[in-house]
C-alpha cells in the first residue's frame, strides 16, 4: 500500500502543472496555428492571392502602415471615438440603474424601453443621427454611447438587485448611515456585475465605432479599411482587420487587468490554491 501511494502521488501533483502551461501557451499555440494553416492555404490551396493574400504580405503591409504613422493616426482617431462614446455609456448607464433601483416610477418608465432596446439592433439609428448630428464625430460618438449604454444598465440594476438585504439592515442597525452603508456594503457588493456590464460594453463600443467608421467614411481603422476595399487593395483589407484585431485585444486585456486591480479583495481574482 505504501508503494502504491508514492508512486501515485508524483501523478496528482504533475497534473495541475500540465494544465497550467496548456492555458499559459494556448495565447500563443493557436495563433501560430492559424497563420501556419493562413501560409498553407496560399501556398497549396486553390485560392488567388486576391482573395486570401499570402501572411507576409499583409505582415509588409502592416509594416508600412506603422512606419508611416497610418496606423497610429488611424488608431488614435477610432480609439477617441470609441472610448468617448463609452464614457458617456458609463456615465450614464450606472447613473440610470442607479435611479430605477431607487426610484420606483423611473424602473416603470425605464425598465420596457430597456427590454425592447437591448436586444434591437441600435446601429439602424444611424442614418437618424446623421441626420441630427451630421456626418462628423457627433454622430458616430452618440450611436456607440447608444449601443453601449444598455448592458450597462442591466449589469447595475441586476448587482444592486442582488446584494443581501441582510447586509444593509445589520449595517444600519449598527449605527451606519445610509451613505455609509451604500460606500462600504452596496457598492462593493455589486461592483462585479457593474464591471462586467462594462467588459460587455467596451468591445461593443468598438465595433459599433468600426461599423459607423465603414458606413460613413473618413479616417479610422474602419473608414481605411473600407477605403482599401474601395480600390481593390486586398493586402490592405487583410491587414486593416489585423490591425483592429490588434487594438481590440489591447483594450480588452487593459479592462481585465482594471477589473482585477478594482477588484483585487474579491474571490474572483484570487488565485486557486492546489491540494
Amino acid at each position: 500500500m505504501a508503494i502504491v501511494a508514492t508512486t501515485s502521488e508524483p501523478q496528482r501533483s504533475a497534473a495541475p502543472p500540465f494544465r497550467y502551461l496548456m492555458r499559459r501557451t494556448a495565447h500563443f499555440v493557436i495563433p501560430l496555428l492559424l497563420l501556419l494553416l493562413w501560409q498553407l492555404l496560399t501556398a497549396f490551396g486553390n485560392v488567388t492571392n486576391f482573395m486570401l493574400p499570402p501572411p507576409m504580405d499583409v505582415a509588409r503591409r502592416i509594416a508600412s502602415d506603422v512606419t508611416s504613422g497610418e496606423f497610429f493616426i488611424n488608431a488614435a482617431i477610432t480609439l477617441y471615438r470609441t472610448f468617448a462614446g463609452f464614457a458617456l455609456a458609463v456615465a450614464g448607464g450606472i447613473a440610470l440603474g442607479l435611479l430605477m433601483h431607487r426610484n420606483r416610477l423611473a424602473h416603470w418608465f425605464f425598465d420596457p424601453i430597456v427590454s425592447v432596446g437591448f436586444p434591437m439592433p441600435k446601429i439602424a439609428f444611424l442614418p437618424i443621427f446623421i441626420l441630427w448630428f451630421g456626418l462628423y464625430d457627433g454622430s458616430k460618438i452618440t450611436i456607440i454611447a447608444v449601443n453601449a449604454i444598455f448592458p450597462i444598465i442591466t449589469a447595475t440594476l441586476a448587482g444592486l438587485q442582488g446584494v443581501e438585504r441582510e447586509l444593509v439592515w445589520s449595517a444600519r442597525s449598527l449605527g451606519a448611515s445610509e451613505r455609509r452603508a451604500a460606500w462600504e456594503i452596496v457598492i462593493p457588493a455589486a461592483l462585479p456585475q457593474v464591471l462586467t456590464g462594462i467588459q460587455v460594453a467596451l468591445p461593443t463600443a468598438l465595433i459599433v465605432a468600426i461599423i459607423a467608421e465603414m458606413m460613413m467614411g473618413g479616417y479610422g481603422l474602419g473608414g481605411a479599411m473600407m477605403e482599401s476595399s474601395r480600390l481593390l487593395d486586398s493586402d490592405g483589407v487583410f491587414a486593416g482587420i489585423l490591425e483592429i484585431a490588434f487594438v481590440g485585444h489591447c483594450i480588452i486585456t487593459g479592462m481585465a487587468l482594471l477589473r482585477r486591480r478594482l477588484l483585487a479583495w474579491h474571490p474572483e481574482t484570487q488565485e486557486p490554491t492546489t491540494v
